[in-house]
C-alpha cells in the first residue's frame, strides 16, 4: 500500500510520540537507586523536600487511631484518624519512586480500615490491597508515575462514613524534571465537614448524623479538623518579604470549597495540584476528594485570613484560619491611614 506524501508527517509525528511516551515509561519505571524511610508530618507542617539521583522505595507506615478529639470549646468527637491528627500524615516522594504502605489498625479500632490513595495507578487506588480489619496490618506497593497533589482517604464501607470522621490526608509526587522552587515557608491545610447530630457549638461528646451528611448540611466546615486549629496561638507566622506555599486539600465528603487568602493574591497557582501552573488568581474551586498548590509573597504585616469564600462557612461553621505577618509595612503597596491632600 502506497502512503500518500502529505500522510507521512501525520505517521511520523505518531511515531515519535509514541516512542516519547514508551521513553518516559521506561524512565519512569527504572531500577530502584535506593530505600528510604518516608518523613511523615501532622499538618500545618510539611516534610522537607527530597532530590535523589533515581527512583527510591519509599517505605511509609501509617497506624489508624479511632480518637476523642475536640472540634471547638467544649465539643468532642470521635475521630477516625490516619496516624491521631485530622488530616493525615502529609507524604512526600518524588515522580517514579516505589511507594511502599504498611498500614496497621490496632486491635482497639472498632471498625476495619483501608487507604485509597488518588496518587495510585491501580484498582481502588490500594483500597482492596490494604483492607485491614482490627488488630491486623496489610502491606501494598504502587509506583507513583504521575507528579502532583493527591488527596487519600479510607475507602472502608460504608466510605463516606469513614471520610467525615476524618480519614484523608495528602501526598504530594514530586516532579523529577521540575521540581518545586525554593520557598521560605510550607504549610499544610485540608477542609473537611463534620455532620453532628448537636448543633453548633453544643458541647458535650457529639454524634454523627447520617442524615445531615446524605443531606449536605454540615454543622462544622473546618481546616485541619477543628475551629480554631491554625488561630491565634497557632497561626501560621511568616514575615514580610518571604514566600509562602500552601498544599491543600479538601477532603469533604460533600463540599466544594472556594479558597480564598484574603488581602494575597496567589502568584503561582498549580491548577488542580497538578503541573499545570496560572498566574495572578485570588479564589480557586477545590472539589471535594481534591487539592491545589498556591505561590504568594507576603508583602504587608497583618493578619491575613484563609477562608472557604462560601462565606457562612467561614464566618458561621469555622472554615477560617490565619497567617500572621510581622515585618516593615511598605506604603507604596498599601497604606492603612493615608494622610489627607495626598
Amino acid at each position: 500500500m502506497r502512503i500518500r506524501p502529505h500522510l507521512k508527517y501525520t505517521v511520523l509525528a505518531a511515531l515519535l510520540l509514541n516512542f516519547a511516551a514508551c521513553s518516559k515509561n521506561k524512565s519512569d519505571l527504572s531500577t530502584i537507586t535506593g530505600v528510604r524511610d518516608a518523613e511523615l508530618t501532622d499538618a500545618p507542617l510539611v516534610p522537607k523536600q527530597v532530590k535523589t539521583d533515581g527512583p527510591q522505595k519509599v517505605i511509609v507506615h501509617l497506624e489508624v487511631q479511632e480518637v476523642v478529639k475536640q472540634i471547638t470549646n467544649g465539643t468532642y468527637y470521635t475521630f477516625w484518624t490516619f496516624g491521631g491528627n485530622v488530616p493525615g500524615k502529609f507524604i512526600r516522594v518524588m515522580e517514579g519512586d516505589e511507594v511502599e504502605i504498611h498500614l496497621t489498625n490496632p486491635s482497639s479500632s472498632k471498625m476495619p480500615h483501608s487507604i485509597d490513595l488518588h496518587a495510585v495507578s491501580g484498582p481502588g487506588g490500594g483500597a482492596e490491597a490494604s483492607y485491614t480489619a482490627p488488630g491486623h496490618s496489610s502491606v501494598f506497593t504502587f509506583r507513583a508515575l504521575n507528579p502532583g497533589l493527591y488527596v487519600y482517604h479510607c475507602a472502608a464501607a460504608p466510605v463516606g462514613l469513614h471520610i467525615a470522621n476524618g480519614m484523608y490526608g495528602l501526598i504530594y509526587v514530586e516532579s523529577r524534571e521540575h521540581p518545586l522552587p525554593p520557598v521560605d515557608h510550607e504549610f499544610y491545610l485540608m477542609q473537611g465537614e463534620l455532620y453532628t447530630v448537636g448543633k453548633y457549638a453544643d458541647t458535650g461528646l457529639q454524634e454523627f448524623s447520617i442524615q445531615n451528611a446524605i443531606d449536605e448540611k454540615p454543622t462544622y466546615v473546618v481546616f485541619n479538623g477543628a475551629v480554631g486549629s491554625t488561630l491565634g496561638p497557632k497561626a501560621l507566622n511568616v514575615k514580610t518579604g518571604e514566600t509562602v506555599r500552601l498544599f491543600v486539600g479538601n477532603g469533604g465528603p460533600n463540599l466544594t470549597s472556594s479558597f480564598h487568602v484574603i488581602g494575597e493574591i496567589f502568584d503561582n497557582l498549580y491548577n488542580q495540584g497538578g503541573t499545570d501552573v496560572i498566574h495572578n488568581v485570588a479564589t480557586t474551586s477545590i472539589p471535594p476528594g481534591g487539592a491545589t498548590i498556591v505561590e504568594f509573597k507576603v508583602r504587608e504585616p497583618g493578619i491575613y485570613h484563609i477562608v472557604d469564600h462560601a462565606i457562612f462557612r467561614a464566618f458561621n461553621q469555622g472554615a477560617v484560619a490565619d497567617i500572621v505577618a510581622t515585618g516593615n509595612l511598605d506604603s507604596t503597596v498599601y497604606s492603612p491611614h493615608p494622610e489627607k491632600g495626598q
